[in-house]
């Protein structure tokens, strides 16, 4: 199979044909014919009629041209691939109680508050799994899905950044939360057995439930019975910890200092008693790891097929070629010709 570029010819040894069109031409033009000489016959000849005369051979090779390059079948060839293997669907459950402003995380020497920390983490780890589907619940009081699942991750950057705290009323409802991101995984197609095969979630949170409908424990029971792995991952530092202090204007004025409440024993029994893991993230290397760590455990190995998109092209050249047969074919004897004749 000859081609070039994405084009390619099906059956390139019709192109030897073509090499012998323009010897059969040269062949026929030094064949011996005899030749009868008339006297005055210059006189009898229209230059018109001779003109004319050319225009079938023309034609007829042109015609016989097209048809060859017709019969190697030029076909335009696209390269797919197909993905057989499927991605995971995963929910990432994100706290954005106002703990999360306090500042006990540190980039380039600089404080920064637990929020800023983890987004670009985050966005890292979105962007690290192409193949899945991923969607994001906050919760704060009370809990709402930001974004379903999907596979539009551009998308989904952008509602990363839209993250901020106060959009929600003050709390920690991480029961709700939980349970949020598990009914945005119903799909029945993935279910097998009760168990929905193929998603977990990530929940984030630095603080103790205080907060919601659902309990920690509910909402844990309800991802154990679905199979629905739950890792944890306990945002800030322990003890004592700064916190901005506001104007009204939103300007920052100075600092204060909370102490830490995480609830990393709950988070522990969330992750252990649905097939997770809980982490400590007490700073932006340990958030790092962490969802690193998550990634490599919960990735598929995605086995790709190629094959090839082929159409086909030889119809474009056969039409004009057989139309220029037909020309060459009412040339060679005209119409006012045959009935002269007749």
């Amino acid at each position: 199979m000859g081609g070039f570029g994405g084009y390619v010819l099906k059956d390139p040894l019709w192109l030897l044909a073509l090499v012998a069109l323009p010897l059969l031409v040269w062949v026929r033009g030094r064949r011996r014919v005899p030749v009868l000489l008339v006297p005055f016959a210059a006189a009898w000849h229209r230059p018109s009629l001779a003109s004319v005369s050319r225009w079938p051979v023309a034609l007829a090779l042109l015609g016989l041209t097209l048809l060859v390059v017709a019969l190697a079948r030029p076909q335009h060839v696209e390269d797919k691939r197909e993905v057989r293997s499927q991605g995971y669907d995963i929910m990432l459950a994100v706290d954005l109680s106002g703990s999360m402003l306090a500042e006990d995380y540190e980039k380039d020497g600089e404080r920064i508050n637990r929020l800023q920390a983890i987004k670009p983490v985050i966005q890292a780890f979105i962007n690290d799994r192409p193949n899945d589907r991923i969607g994001i619940v906050v919760f704060s009081g009370r809990a709402y899905t930001l974004a379903p699942l999907t596979f539009d991750h551009d998308w989904l950057a952008r509602q990363t950044e839209r993250l901020k705290i106060g959009m929600i009323e003050d709390g920690t409802a991480i029961g709700d939360g939980l349970g949020i991101s598990l009914t945005r995984l119903e799909q029945a197609k993935r279910e097998s057995g009760g168990k929905r095969s193929g998603a977990f979630v990530v929940l984030l949170t630095d603080g103790a439930n205080n907060r919601g409908a659902l309990t920690p424990e509910q909402a844990t029971d309800i991802a154990k019975n679905r199979g629905v792995p739950v890792y944890t991952i306990g945002a800030g530092k322990d003890g004592i910890v700064p916190f901005p202090v506001f104007d009204n204007k939103g300007n920052k004025i100075g600092y204060t200092h909370l102490v830490a409440d995480l609830d990393e024993d709950a988070l522990r029994r969330i992750s252990e008693a649905t097939g997770g893991h809980f982490f400590r993230a007490a700073d932006v290397d340990t958030v790092e790891s962490a969802f690193k760590a998550i990634d490599r455990a919960q990735k598929i190995e995605f086995q790709a097929k190629s094959y090839l998109i082929t159409t086909e092209l030889f119809y474009w050249p056969a039409a004009p070629g057989l139309f220029a047969l037909v020309l060459a074919a009412l040339f060679a004897r005209p119409l006012w010709q045959r009935e002269a004749v007749a």
